[in-house]
């Protein structure tokens, strides 16, 4: 693995000649995603600016160009018309002035009128390398050039450590006032949020104070990528609290959950419905950030990085790493969210294969490096995959095996305990082995359904439909292009076309 000095990772890209052979050279790699936005080159992370504007999705995503490595961040901005396919526009921030020296990180978007407006965290160091973080803000030209203010918003508060980052802004109709929710942490190191407040969009900001989530005074060690969102009368709140374990998530130490209740704006208190929920129970999913500007009070759209801080993936050794998930769109439905793909998918489908009353069955076949499976489970096929230690039904899902049916991710269910279980020890290609290989997802009423989309270096399960949802990174190797498959009523698999253009554009 390269060892990278700071200088290396702290370059300033002077142009698209500074990148054109290395992106010459990731294209060729068997790993590049088709319908996953991914880095041009280098690394990508976090969803930025994530909005609908003029008839188009805006969306940036956090991008470090020289390498799989956390160092000068930079926005590169991507557009869409239908969430599906999306087309490389080039660099949006540059960090080009002092409050932004090292890096343009991540921040919202917010849409007043005909205008889009985004808010980000300009990191700055000094000589000592001493870090300042700014919350600095930026409004989009008609050419879809993003214009700097002069001067941030605001800086840091000193009675707050460094870490305050990730600007999530919103208005507030009812008492006519925009709030920036900004990640952080005490000085005793617990996780938090601060709330600032204006009556303008571009200046007034004040310190209104800090949230308190009710009952979660002491939870984690630093919030990342706060979001909050009202939908069908309630408030969903979403960040990744950092620097902690937590139940089921074997040894990560980052994380995405999510909180249904009330915001108060007056004593700046959420008050929770219940206990907090894992986003998504992945090995690989982290800073989900929510559309501004959906135009429906009902739902809200999501899309995440799909990566998490610290780890290590195999496509370092080509000089690139990361990708988004799929856009998500987002429920509360009978008081519980629902996060299911967004319309518009089933554009991509090829070839279609499809089986029926599998009965005792193992069904094993080749699997495209690129599909959709939709698996719908039921007693018969169930009780045909055998039955557990306790004398409940199981089902197997098996993907990226080789031809006899070994190896692979395995996902095991077990009816008794309501229970999948992800294991992707068998993958040829292993990585964060100390992280965890083996993560659970309870379900409420058990295996029902799956809608499983495969991409060359990644797949996503959403499960019956919408109730949980599963994504991580994989890598298979060529011999590893094959399912098994006990335990299903019904399985139909689709080849699925591309939607993302591996332009170059910088």
């Amino acid at each position: 693995m390269k060892e990278w000095t700071l200088e290396e990772r702290y370059r300033v890209l002077q142009g698209p000649e500074d990148i054109a052979d290395l992106h010459a050279r990731i294209k060729q790699s068997e790993y590049r995603q088709r319908y996953h936005i991914q880095p041009v080159t280098g690394l990508s992370s976090d969803p930025n600016g994530f909005s609908f504007d003029k008839g188009k999705w805006q969306l940036f995503y956090q991008w470090c160009p020289w390498g799989a490595v956390h160092g000068l961040k930079y926005w590169y901005h991507v557009v869409s018309e239908d969430l599906v396919h999306w087309k490389n526009l080039g660099v949006g921030l540059r960090p080009d002035r002092d409050y932004d020296n090292k890096g343009a990180h991540s921040g919202s978007a917010i849409v007043e009128g005909d205008d889009l407006y985004v808010f980000y965290t300009g990191n700055h160091r000094d000589e000592n390398w001493i870090r300042t973080p700014y919350t600095c803000a930026a409004k989009m030209d008609a050419a879809g050039n993003l214009e700097k203010l002069p001067q941030p918003l605001f800086g840091p508060r000193e009675d707050y450590s460094e870490h305050q980052r990730d600007p999530k802004v919103l208005y507030h109709p009812e008492r006519q006032r925009y709030y920036i929710f900004l990640g952080a942490q005490t000085m005793d190191k617990k996780g938090t949020a601060l709330i600032y407040e204006s009556e303008e969009l571009l200046s007034g900001w004040h310190f209104a104070g800090q949230l308190k989530v009710q009952g979660y005074e002491d939870f984690g060690g630093m919030w990342e990528c706060p979001s909050i969102t009202r939908i069908s009368g309630k408030d969903l709140l979403i960040f990744s609290p950092q620097y902690t374990k937590l139940p089921g998530r074997g040894e990560g130490t980052n994380h995405n959950v999510y909180f249904i209740g009330q915001m108060d704006y007056d004593t700046l208190v959420f008050v929770p419905e219940g206990e907090y929920h894992y986003l998504d129970y992945g090995f690989d999913f982290y800073a989900a950030q929510t559309a501004a500007n959906v135009g429906d009070a009902d739902k809200a759209v999501l899309m995440a990085w799909m990566g998490l801080p610290d780890n290590h993936y195999p496509t370092e050794p080509q000089e690139w790493e990361g990708s988004l998930t799929l856009p998500r769109e987002l429920r509360i439905l009978d008081g519980k969210l629902v996060q299911r793909p967004v319309e518009g998918l089933e554009k991509l489908r090829r070839e279609e294969r499809q089986y029926e009353d599998t009965g005792t069955e193992c069904l094993q076949g080749d699997l495209p490096d690129s599909a959709e499976l939709e698996l719908v489970f039921g007693e018969a096929g169930m009780a045909g995959a055998g039955m557990g230690e306790d004398g409940s039904k199981t089902a197997d899902v098996n993907l990226f095996t080789r031809a006899d049916g070994s190896g692979g991710l395995r996902i095991h269910y077990d009816a008794g305990k309501r229970c999948c279980v992800f294991d992707k020890r068998g993958l040829e290609l292993r990585f964060n082995e100390k992280v965890g290989e083996v993560l659970e997802m309870p379900l409420e009423a058990g295996l029902q359904k799956m809608r499983v989309f495969v991409d060359r270096s990644s797949v996503e399960f959403f499960v019956n439909d919408g109730e949980k949802t599963f994504s991580a990174h994989v890598y298979p190797t060529a011999q590893e292009h094959h399912y098994q498959i006990e335990g299903v009523e019904k399985m139909r698999i689709w080849e699925l076309g591309s939607a993302v253009v591996d332009d170059f554009v910088v």
